[in-house]
């Protein structure tokens, strides 16, 4: 056999060979390495924890180790940015309402929150409640309303400009008629005492923030902008039922992964580990203990809800002149 032919030979079996290997880790069972939950806030909140008890209930069904990194800074912007541009396809993200807000506020965030990411399933939901310190005027919507339009400018306290509380004041705003002045502080800790005082006239807080507050008499709760009323605020109304169902926003937290990273089988296997997670006994009481809900959704149905999140929290930007900073 000559050297040409030797040649050919040599170059077929290579290219078998690689057709092989390629057939080979095309059919390798997903994951084949440990799996990381990115979160974009530092230890010890929320999304942290949820992400830390998801981890612990994959890990059997993965057959591999789960991992939480905490990547904080910029508002989640440092955390979201990392996670789209991660492409070792054994990366996931714990992505909350700020991910889309961020991207709204400020076009060079580095990431496209519909276009960037698969969908997995959201994982958790909390209302926001409407405050009023205890020695307010207002015992209810439409108290404070009519004291609104009394008194323009009312300080409306958030925990950070852009924040979902700031958004969801701006909306309130627009949709009672009123003039507010939104007023931010760095983070709800340091809110608090403002708003207790009465140094701040009203404000969106979360629910784990402000129960024990309202339970002690030094806050009062006009509304709840979950679908269905709080057990933990018995006799409080949602904002929906009370003619407001733009309103109707919660903080939430979704678990998602850079976009074509991960094969269908391991998306719809994440996805039935996490329905089986959320069903648990053992999420329930955690999240329980959080204030915050189970929030069971399809990869699909979570695909469509983030699109429609971004639309609307875009709209309010925009219509309210919003600005980043």
């Amino acid at each position: 056999m000559n050297s040409s032919a030797l040649s050919r030979r040599a170059v077929l079996a290579g290219l078998a060979a690689a057709a092989f290997a390629g057939r080979a880790a095309a059919a390798a069972p997903w994951p084949s390495r440990s799996v990381r939950i990115i979160v974009p806030f530092a230890p010890g909140g929320g999304a942290d924890s949820s992400a830390r008890v998801l981890a612990d209930l994959f890990a059997p069904g993965l057959g591999q180790g789960v991992i939480v990194e905490n990547k904080p800074g910029a508002g989640s912007v440092i955390g979201v940015t990392a996670a789209a541009q991660a492409r070792d396809g054994h990366t996931l993200l714990m992505a909350s309402n700020s991910m889309l807000i961020n991207a709204s506020l400020n076009p060079q965030a580095g990431y496209d929150p519909v276009r960037d990411f698969d969908a997995i399933g959201m994982v958790s939901a909390q209302p926001l409640v409407l405050v009023v310190p205890a020695g307010s005027e207002a015992k209810s919507l439409k108290d404070l309303i009519a004291l609104a339009k009394r008194k323009p400018g009312m300080a409306a306290g958030n925990s950070g400009n852009g924040s979902l509380a700031h958004l969801t004041s701006e909306i309130f705003a627009g949709q009672a008629g009123v003039q507010i002045t939104p007023v931010a502080y760095k983070g709800e800790s340091a809110l608090l005492p403002e708003m207790i005082s009465g140094l701040v006239d009203f404000g969106f807080l979360n629910l784990p923030s402000v129960a024990p507050h309202i339970q002690s008499g030094r806050l009062r709760a006009l509304a709840v902008s979950s679908p269905q009323p709080a057990a933990e605020l018995p006799g409080v109304p949602t904002l929906r039922s009370l003619g407001y169902p733009a309103l109707e926003v919660q903080g939430w937290a979704a678990l998602l992964a850079p976009r074509d990273t991960i094969p269908a089988d391991g998306l719809a296997k994440l996805e039935t580990l996490l329905g089986q997670a959320l069903a648990s006994d053992t999420v329930k009481s955690r999240f329980a203990a959080q204030n915050v809900a189970p929030f069971v959704m399809s990869r699909q149905a979570t695909a469509r809800f983030l699109q429609d999140e971004t639309a609307r929290y875009a709209a309010v930007i925009r219509e309210r002149g919003i600005k980043v900073g």
